[in-house]
């Protein structure tokens, strides 16, 4: 027996702008969602033990690990292998008996009566899907609707927390406060004592705890692989054999480009890869060649024609099609069922089937975009970009970035960078980019019109460039030249846009689409609050800006 409905609404892309109730439009089962409800319910009890336990001392790293990858699998395009979840739930609930014992024997009292800290999973995947049935997101209907949409903003907020956390502990950097955080925020959806404005307290919070996780990575990426510099990037190919990177793994990458050395293979990025280019560390292997291909809008194509095999790493991309399937490799937390994951990062398996399939015939030129434009190259140039500002001839910045994805209405930010006015400067990062990451918007005095700061997990980047220009001018970031133009697709977006509120941003315009999961009331706060707003068209929120 499987499970014949679900309920997710944590992505943009949900069905009907409402939710999803048979199939994921992810292309996630019925079954998977059910697991991964289920390993949501036992991580909300393993961190109501971690709780207990930081009261008295205990601290157990292998739990703080742990709580971050399940919580990561849990992402949109993360993990469709159902057994991956059985694996999640089971470690989950011998971690959580474990920690247990351990706070018990420090003086703690761990005795729960019912609920996901007492509760045990079934021996058997079928019994596991019943039971993920019956803790689903709106499975408890006593609770006040606007209390449960600020609940499942922090919920996915966590989410992200986690994603950010997950990546830059696998390159040594790690907070406890950011673990501490996640596992209260997750025990307190248990509470029913919390009133309105605490949850829109805990919101802001998982925004600040956010910020922390992204600083760590930032500190991870540029620690391991040098600040990112100005780079050119071809959009072309070379003769010969060739692998095709996707996600956003930087680790993944490095030690793909190690086994690939010397072997005749070209190493191309794809989606979130394309900004590793400009890292010093990855730019020095010769055999990383270019970029290929966008994010979202053609990726079902680029994938069917790309010459070789495929490595995706992290999420922020489609389900591979069965016509291709068998070229498709997944590391780290990804997996997909009939996709070949890679262990401990040994790519032995990718490099054989690169050397079997036929890589490129021949060589091709595209056009070269630049990358490269972190927070190290920006602050650099500070001085001009003050000069320009204060003599007009920059008159305003725009941040347009977030995430892409499949459904119509994105076009609006490819249409709204076209007609940005020639004195202003549009800084970009994340997928979104590849709406209009190729346009050659010029410069100002040699400051490129178009900066690309990198990943979505360099918008801790992003976030210190706005409040170092802001010291600069001796304002606050409110009252900077500076608008900020999103798009949104999963629950790293959602992290952000929470770290971005808890810094107290106004005036965010967000699209394509609201969030399903904020109601009226709770839409109403952040208006008044913050004063976000959806988009409209490019022309209205073009002349509200500028005027």
């Amino acid at each position: 027996m499987g499970a014949t409905s679900m309920f997710c609404y944590q992505c943009e892309q949900t069905a009907k702008g409402e939710g999803c109730t048979k199939v994921g439009v992810c292309g996630k089962d019925a079954d998977v969602a059910a697991l991964q409800d289920l390993l949501i319910y036992a991580l909300k009890g393993l961190s109501q033990v971690a709780v207990e336990g930081r009261k008295v001392g205990v601290n157990d790293k292998q739990v703080n690990v742990f709580t971050v990858q399940a919580l990561f699998s849990t992402l949109t395009n993360v993990d469709f292998d159902a057994q991956r979840f059985v694996e999640f739930i089971n470690s989950c609930i011998e971690l959580r008996e474990g920690l247990k014992k351990k706070v018990k024997a420090a003086g703690s009292k761990v005795e729960f009566a019912g609920g996901p800290a007492a509760f045990q999973p079934a021996k058997d995947l079928n019994g596991l899907v019943d039971q993920g049935t019956k803790v689903g997101l709106k499975s408890d209907t006593s609770i006040d609707p606007n209390i449960l949409s600020l609940q499942h903003i922090t919920l996915f907020g966590i989410k992200g927390v986690a994603a950010y956390a997950d990546h830059a502990q696998i390159l040594g950097k790690e907070d406890d406060s950011v673990y501490a955080f996640i596992h209260e925020g997750l025990a307190a959806t248990l509470r029913k004592d919390l009133s309105l404005n605490d949850w829109v307290g805990l919101a802001l919070k998982t925004g600040e705890a956010n910020i922390k996780a992204m600083e760590l990575l930032d500190a991870g990426n540029t620690g391991t692989y040098g600040h990112p510099v100005p780079t050119k990037v071809p959009l072309g190919a070379k003769k010969g054999k060739a692998i095709l990177v996707s996600g956003h793994d930087l680790k993944d990458l490095e030690e793909l480009l190690k086994q690939t050395e010397g072997k005749g293979i070209y190493v191309y990025s794809h989606g979130e890869m394309l900004p590793t280019h400009g890292y010093p560390n990855l730019k020095k292997y010769q055999h990383f060649y270019g970029h290929y291909g966008t994010a979202w809008q053609n990726q079902a194509k680029e994938f069917a024609e790309f010459p070789g095999p495929i490595v995706m790493t992290t999420n922020c991309i489609q389900r591979p099609k069965e016509s291709y399937v068998n070229s498709i490799y997944t590391c780290g937390l990804v997996g997909w069922p009939g996709a070949t994951h890679i262990k401990d990062r040994n790519f032995a398996p990718v490099i054989k089937k690169a050397q079997e399939m036929p890589g490129f015939a021949s060589d091709t030129n595209g056009k070269t975009v630049t990358v490269g434009f972190g927070r190290n190259t920006v602050m650099g140039v500070a001085g001009a970009v003050i000069e320009a500002v204060k003599n007009k001839a920059i008159r305003h910045f725009f941040l347009v970035a977030g995430c892409d994805g499949a459904k119509p209405g994105r076009n609006y930010y490819t249409e709204f960078v076209e007609k940005v006015p020639k004195d202003c400067v549009v800084l970009t990062l994340a997928c979104g980019k590849f709406r209009f990451f190729d346009k050659d918007l010029g410069d100002i005095g040699g400051i490129p019109r178009l900066l690309d700061v990198g990943q979505c997990n360099d918008a801790y980047s992003a976030v210190q460039i706005a409040l170092a220009l802001a010291k600069a001018f001796n304002v606050g970031v409110n009252e900077l030249p500076l608008s900020l133009v999103l798009s949104w697709y999963e629950q790293k977006a959602v992290a952000i846009l929470l770290s971005l509120l808890h810094l107290g941003v106004k005036n965010i315009r967000l699209g394509p689409s609201l969030p399903a999961f904020v109601t009226p009331a709770v839409l109403d706060v952040l208006v008044k609050n913050f004063n976000i707003m959806p988009i409209s068209t490019p022309d209205q929120d073009l002349k509200a800006i500028l005027g």
